[in-house]
C-alpha cells in the first residue's frame, strides 16, 4: 500500500511516519502532485497558522489537486481545519470540502486547548472498535462546530466536532498519532478503509 503523507512545510509528519512504522507501514513524505495523486491513502497533516499554511498549499499547487482526490484522505488538526470552507484564523479560505466554516474559542477558556479531551458519539468505520469517551490528545484554538459531516464531538467551551467525514475524506481534530494506543487504532482503520 503506497501511504503519502503530504509534505508542504506546515506538518508534525515525522511523528506520523513513526506512528505508520510501528503500525508496519512506511509513509512516504512528498509534495509531488503525481505521487499524492497516485497514493492508495493520503495523510494531510497541520501544524501552524491557517493562512500561512494555505498560501503553502496554493505555492505548490496541492490545494487544486486535494479536493479532487478519490481514494481515503486523512486530515489531521490544522489540515482537518484547511479542509473546511474557511477559518477564522488570518480569515483564511480553506479547500471547500466540509462544508462549515472555523471559529475562535472565546476567551472565557484557556486558549489553545491543549492536552487530552475526550471524543464522544463516535460514527463512522473510522472508529472501528473504538469505546465511546475514550482520550485523545488535542492542541488547538480553532474549532469545528457541529454540523451534518461530524462523526465524533468533543466538548471544551462548547460541543464540537473533532472529526468529520464526507465521502473519501476523513478529518480528526486531534492527533491520533500522539494519542497512544487507540490513536494508532484510528489510523489503523483510516489504513483499512
Amino acid at each position: 500500500m503506497k501511504i503519502v503523507i503530504i509534505n508542504y512545510g506546515a506538518g508534525n509528519i515525522q511523528s506520523i511516519q513513526f506512528a505508520l512504522q510501528r503500525l508496519g507501514y512506511e509513509g512516504i513524505l512528498s509534495n509531488n502532485i503525481t505521487e499524492i495523486q497516485s497514493a492508495d491513502k493520503v495523510i494531510f497533516p497541520g501544524v501552524g497558522e491557517a493562512s500561512s499554511a494555505m498560501q503553502k498549499l496554493r505555492d505548490s499547487g496541492i490545494d487544486k489537486i486535494i479536493p479532487n482526490l478519490k481514494q481515503p484522505v486523512l486530515g489531521i488538526c490544522l489540515g482537518m481545519q484547511l479542509m473546511c470552507n474557511s477559518s477564522e484564523e488570518g480569515n483564511t479560505k480553506g479547500l471547500g470540502i466540509f462544508d462549515i466554516d472555523i471559529i475562535k474559542f472565546s476567551n472565557k477558556v484557556k486558549v489553545p486547548q491543549m492536552g487530552w479531551n475526550n471524543i464522544y458519539n463516535l460514527k463512522s468505520s473510522l472508529f472501528e472498535g473504538i469505546p465511546e469517551n475514550e482520550y485523545m490528545y488535542l492542541i488547538h484554538s480553532f474549532y469545528a462546530p457541529k454540523c451534518t459531516e461530524s462523526i465524533a464531538f468533543t466538548s471544551y467551551e462548547t460541543e464540537y466536532s473533532s472529526a468529520l467525514q464526507k465521502d473519501n475524506f476523513y478529518g480528526v481534530q486531534f492527533h491520533p498519532e500522539k494519542s497512544g494506543k487507540i490513536g494508532e487504532q484510528i489510523l489503523s482503520n483510516f489504513l483499512e478503509l
